[in-house]
Order: C-alpha cells, then structure tokens, then sequence
C-alpha cells in the first residue's frame, strides 16, 4: 500500500473509530431515557459497550462508571463460555446479576445481545444498570452470605429469538418489591442493546465492512502501543501506600504496592485487611476495575477505554482479603471499600508523578436506601398512621480532592462519575421530602488549592413518620487526607435531626418526628494553606462556604470587616504565624 493510500486507510478506521462511539453512546442514552429506575434515569448509573466476538470490549460509552464499564469488560467473556457465539441467534438476549460474573454486587444486571449482519454474527453488546430492588435484604450491608442479599440470577436468557422467557420474568416479578420497575428495565436494558445492534450493521454497511476484526485489531494496537508508551515515561520503582475505611465491624486497611516496569504497572495488594461478616467484601473484578481506572486517571487518561489498553495494568490480590471476596461473601455495598481504590492508587503514583494525582476525596458515594410502610412500622393501629410501603435511592456526593492545579470539585461524585439525582426527581416516586440540600460550610480540606466541599441533607417523610435508613456511608472515622501539607477534608457525619448520632452502616429507623441528617465528608487539600491566594480565601468567606475563623486559623487571611483582604494584618499572620 503506497504512503496516500495507508494516510487514507488510518483516516478512514479513525472515522470509523469515531462512529463506533456514536452507537455505544445512542446505546447508552436509550437506556437512560427507557430505564423505570431513578438510579439509571438519574444518576446515570449504568454502562454501554461493544464486544468483538471473542468477548474483547472494543468501545464504551462516554456515559457510565468506571466499576460497571471495567467489570463488565470482563464479563462477556463469562458469557460466551456458557452460551458460545455460534449457538447466538437472531433476538436473543442475556442476563446475569451474579457478582462474581458481572459488576461485584446483586443489583447490578449485565445483559448480552448479539448483533447480527446478514443472518451471520458480527459482534455483542453489553450493558450493566443498578436496579432500586432484587429482593432479599435490600441493598445494604446487613447480610452474612450473598444468599441473603436478592435474587441471584445466573446467566440465562431473558429472550430467546425474540420471544420472553416467562418462566423467568415469573421468578423476576414474584422476588422484587417492585416488579413493574425491575421487568421494566430488563426491556430496557434489552432494547438499548437491540438499538446498538442496528447501529452497528448499518455502518457495517456503510463501510462496506463484513466483519469488525480488523476494525477491533486496529483499535486494540494503538491502544495498547499508546498505553505503553505512556507507562515508558514513568520513573522505575515500586511504590507503597495504604488508606482506611470505617469498615463495619472494625476499621478496614487497604494496602498496595505498586510496580511500574518498562511496559506495564503490577499492583500487589498484600497486607489489605481480610474478609468482612457483612456486605462491605469485594470481589476481584470490581477491585481491578476501579484499580485499573485510578491508574488510567493518572497515567493514559486520554487513550480510550477497552480489552488491550487495560492489559497492561496487573493485579495480584491475594486470596482471603477483604478485595478478593469468594462466592458466598456477602458484597452488597462492594463499592463502599471500591470506591477508595482510585484514591489508594493515587497515593501510590504521587510518589511517581505528583503533579498529576489529586488529594484525596469522599470517594464511596453517600447514596442512602430509605424504606417506608408497613415493612419498616408494621399494620396501622389506633390513630397511628403509617407511610404507604416505599423503595428508593438517592445518590448524593461529598467533595472531591484539590487538584494540583486546581480546586477539588464541590459535591462531585469521584471516581463513580454518576449524576446527583434532582430532589424533585426523588421526592417525585416516593413519600420524601428533602428539607436541606446546600453545601457544608468548611468541609473542603484547606490548602494551596482546597478541597471540594460536602454537603448537607435533611431527609423526612411526608408528615414526618416513620421510616428506615440501611446506612452504607464512609469517610467518617477517617476524613480524606490532604498532599504536600494539605489540611483532610471534613469528616462525614450521620445523625437524627435531634441530634443523636446514627450508625454509619446498617437498618436504622428513623423515629415518627425525626428527620435524617447527612453531613457528606469533603475533600483534602493540596500544598500549603498558607500559600493560597488570599483572594480566594476571601471569596470563600463572602460566599458564605469557608468561616472568617478558619480563613485566619488555617490560611492565615485576616479580612476587613468590608469582607476585603487585610494585607498588612495578613502578611503578619503568615510571617509570624499569629
């Protein structure tokens, strides 16, 4: 092939590349504007891609998470050893929720559609989705063995050329409080793969493309290349670091040690605290997802995401740690402890490369279930009234870490990236009321560049009646460090309205009279505080969002009472300290 004619055939496969894109991502909106739960409508807590036919993801959606994506990458290979592509046919669709096949946990569904091209297989889509109910306990960390946690769903077809299974969705809607909601977002699910599918051959045909293989082994190369290339120009060495979680029982200590060779990173996660009685295990795949993803942040993050540009990122978790979690270990709240490893890796590379990583941030989501009625206050009696029977979850987000360069973002989800949900959108599907939503005032860990700020939450019922929290929060015990004399982020805190302290994990009833409240941890800061433009520390202060106090105590800013700078009073404080 002369020089023109390779320049054209590398333009054509990046027009190509571009339009692969595009499908994943109309797959993923269908999902979204389809999906009966407020968890993919809202919060965008899902994932989208397309598989060659030996299960290697080729694309991902821009829309999605980081533990649905990666752990989902892994698991159409699972799926094809049960059901190879050849015995594929037209309008099949499959699905599994079983965490140690799919994203870590029972509320997730992964399902698996193939596409086909002129009656011959050509391709797969896979999408995950976080369901509100699979039964069982809810989504908590209350149980002891994953049999406790849902339905557990192994992988099946949910359609068969088309038709439904309804054996299945017989089981599906007899084991969810919801069933509507649940059979609802299987369609859903189904029909986003069914228009990835169609997207797919119609540019096949536009290309005049008979099969995607040398489509994916051109993607697979220079991903793989440009994520090696990126690994090369790193410093040699192995790296330590460890971070704490509240845990459940007993504070819990995630160490590891990373190895950054020529061409690849090996992360070994020995000395990570072992297996936990309640649902705050993980299992392997989402602890290499969300590893893979910290790392990815800090060192390729403009390559794409797929099969061959995570190869080169390796780990070894040793087996009865609390990151390794065997079937039956209960994992419901895997993202709990998952949500901590961007932020462990992070720890890590800034020993490497630290003008690239962020301080630490409230990682795990604060995303509380709530229940109501008469499974949480029993029947109605005397002139005591109780909520109709209600199953939600609200995602909600502390700060994330500074920046180098930059503040920490306020009331940001890191590293999930899911969307806040709209109170309306809450208050909307269940009897709750929403009585605070606002930031909290000092909780961005001070520094150079400061952390992101928390939030706070007042959470009620309609009337103020009973109703249950299944507590699944962190960063409490142990608030987000800050980098290079950066000040920790707020630590979260979790109380009834009255002021009583609430546990930080598990079923609580939250009393007739009483409201929720839920003060999301910050982020940590970056450099000195000292050193922060004074400027900026007033603008926190006239914004209502850092105190005149902690202005003078931590940054060492004397303002006027005009709310202006005080510069002389201030060069004094930063010279003498007082």
């Amino acid at each position: 092939m002369s020089a023109p004619q390779d320049q054209m055939a590398q333009i054509q496969r990046q027009i190509m590349w571009n339009r692969l894109i595009a499908v994943v991502e109309e797959q993923a909106q269908i999902m979204i504007r389809t999906a009966f739960s407020t968890t993919v409508r809202e919060a965008g807590d899902l994932s989208a891609g397309v598989f060659d036919l030996a299960g290697r993801m080729m694309a991902q959606a821009v829309t999605g998470t980081p533990g649905h994506v990666n752990s989902m990458a892994e698991s159409v290979g699972h799926f094809l050893a049960k059901f190879p592509a050849s015995t594929m046919r037209p309008g099949d669709h499959y699905i599994t929720n079983d965490p140690w096949l799919g994203t870590g946990h029972l509320h997730d569904l992964t399902v698996v559609t193939p596409a086909f091209r002129d009656g011959t297989i050509v391709g797969l889509f896979a999408n995950t989705a976080h369901v509100i109910d699979v039964g069982g306990l809810g989504m908590g960390p209350e149980g002891r063995s994953v049999f406790e946690e849902g339905m557990y769903i192994p992988i099946v077809k949910c359609f068969d050329q088309g038709k439904p299974n309804e054996t299945f969705f017989d089981f599906i809607r007899a084991g969810s409080r919801l069933p509507v909601e649940l059979e609802g977002d299987i369609y859903s699910l189904c029909a986003c793969n069914d228009a990835g599918a169609k997207r797919l051959v119609e540019m096949m045909g536009e290309f005049g493309l008979d099969s995607l293989d040398p489509l994916a082994e051109f993607i697979f190369a220079a991903s793989r290349k440009a994520t090696e290339a990126a690994i090369a120009a790193l410093p040699r060495g192995t790296f330590s670091g460890e971070i704490s979680s509240d845990g459940y029982e007993e504070t819990v200590t995630l160490r590891a040690a990373m190895t950054i060779g020529e061409a690849a990173i090996d992360v070994d996660f020995a000395g990570t605290s072992g297996l936990s009685g309640r649902g705050i295990n993980v299992p392997a795949a989402y602890c290499r997802a969300y590893s893979c993803f910290g790392i990815k942040c800090v060192v390729a993050p403009e390559v794409p995401n797929n099969w061959a540009s995570l190869l080169p990122f390796r780990m070894q978790i040793p087996e009865g740690c609390i990151l390794n979690a065997p079937r039956p270990y209960p994992v419901s709240v895997r993202h709990v402890i998952g949500h901590l490893l961007p932020d462990l890796m992070m720890g890590c590379l800034h020993q490497a490369v630290p003008a690239r990583v962020t301080a630490e941030g409230a990682s795990a989501l604060w995303n509380p279930p709530l229940r109501g009625g008469g499974a949480v206050s029993g029947q109605a009696r005397g002139n005591r009234r109780v909520i109709g029977d209600f199953e939600i979850i609200t995602f909600n987000s502390g700060g994330t870490g500074a920046r180098p360069d930059a503040d920490g973002l306020d009331a940001t989800a890191f590293p999930s990236g899911v969307r806040t949900m709209p109170v309306e959108a809450t208050e909307n599907v269940a009897p709750i009321v929403i009585w605070t939503k606002e930031l909290r005032p000092d909780s961005g860990g001070a520094g150079r560049q400061r952390g992101g700020f928390g939030q706070t939450m007042v959470i009620a019922t309609k009337g103020d009646l009973e109703f249950a929290v299944n507590a699944i929060f962190d960063r409490v015990g142990h608030p987000p460090k800050g980098r290079e004399g950066g000040g920790e982020g707020a630590a979260g805190v979790v109380t009834l309205q009255s002021g009583a302290r609430l546990r930080t994990k598990g079923f609580q009833i939250i009393p007739d009279g009483e409201r929720l409240v839920l003060h999301m941890p910050g982020g940590g800061g970056m450099g000195d505080p000292a050193t922060r433009d004074p400027a900026l520390v007033a603008r926190d202060v006239r914004d209502g969002l850092v105190s005149p106090a902690a202005a003078r105590d931590l940054y060492k800013v004397a303002l006027r009472a005009d709310g202006q700078v005080d510069e002389a009073a201030t060069t004094a404080l930063r010279m003498h300290g007082h």
